[in-house]
């Protein structure tokens, strides 16, 4: 077991905020490893394009892969206060640009020696050597961020905000501590500590410092601590309601869209041309064309090309909309 003991000036400074630099980690670990989202789906061609540029694949060398237990909280700066979604994600850039040359060292350099079991690649010991790693790293996130995930983001942003709002009123109705003590299976409140199932044991006192509750919708269902920068302190935990629509039956959404886009959108958690669509639900190829570009414009289904094919995939908004359907 891990635990956090706090406070109550941790409690009072303790707040909950989106973490887009958490959730661009989130999506860029899981399109390297070539895995798929539970609920989102196939992070998409456009995302495994990005893995391409050199600063992107500099970002994904350091996420801990299968059986590493650290990445570097300098790629997940503490989520700061601004109010616009693109201003947090803006903030959390530029600090991960101005991290010190005694951070790369501590975290990208010595810590990975001691929690890794594979060696820093050449190339990503060279950048961190050189003080250009800083730089790379914000302009790698930014990029995946632009590539993959901008055009989705005010769905799963709405899904985060959905969470916060659930929260603020468990939070006005059983106290932060009933929050607390509300956020995932693993994690508990003990009434002056956090505590979390864990593979190790230990201990950190955390009094007197801010602690950012930040709601995960891409890295659902698991959560995690960050706890290794005295002034970084983030809790992540999976979104409240993402996934409960299991099998996202169209029978409800049939009602707001129709029965045959409550169909498309059942069916594109994978990304799939026309012709596919076709021969699994059963419509003419032109009758799915049509009903497509009635869901792309609403922002339910985004396309992108991938060599011959025009691939189209539900985005974050249709996942909202099955999950309150």
């Amino acid at each position: 077991m891990f635990t956090l003991r706090v406070d109550a000036e941790t409690v009072a400074r303790t707040r909950f905020s989106p973490s887009p630099a958490s959730e661009s980690l989130a999506w860029l670990k899981l399109t390297a490893a070539s895995g798929r989202h539970p609920v989102f789906g196939d992070p998409g061609p456009l995302a495994r394009a990005s893995l391409a540029h050199p600063d992107v694949a500099l970002v994904v060398d350091l996420l801990a892969r299968t059986g590493d237990v650290y990445t570097p909280d300098l790629l997940t700066p503490q989520p700061g206060t601004a109010t616009r979604p693109r201003d947090l994600l803006d903030e959390q850039i530029a600090r991960i640009e101005a991290t010190t040359q005694d951070d790369v060292e501590t975290q990208v350099i010595a810590a990975t020696q001691a929690h890794w079991s594979r060696p820093l690649a050449a190339t990503t010991r060279r950048a961190a050597d050189s003080g250009t790693m800083p730089r790379r790293l914000a302009a790698g996130l930014a990029r995946f961020w632009r590539d993959a995930l901008a055009e989705g983001w005010a769905g799963l942003h709405s899904v985060i905000e959905r969470d916060i709002t659930h929260r603020a009123k468990t939070i006005a109705r059983h106290g932060v501590g009933g929050v607390l003590g509300s956020l995932h299976p693993g994690i508990a409140w003990a009434g002056d500590a956090i505590t979390f199932d864990a593979t190790w044991d230990g201990e950190i006192d955390i009094a007197g410092r801010d602690l950012v509750l930040a709601p995960g919708a891409l890295s659902w269902p698991g959560f995690a601590v960050q706890v290794d920068v005295p002034d970084q302190l983030v809790l992540y935990y999976p979104a409240h309601r993402v996934g409960t629509g299991s099998g996202h039956r169209p029978g409800t959404i049939a009602q707001v869209v129709g029965a045959a886009r409550a169909s498309l959108l059942a069916d594109l958690a994978t990304a799939r041309s026309t012709a596919e669509l076709a021969t699994r639900i059963g419509y003419t190829a032109g009758t799915v064309s049509y009903h497509l570009g009635a869901l792309h414009r609403a922002g339910l289904v985004s396309k992108v090309r991938d060599g011959r094919f025009v691939l189209y995939q539900r985005t974050a908004q249709a996942v909202v909309l099955l999950e309150e359907a």
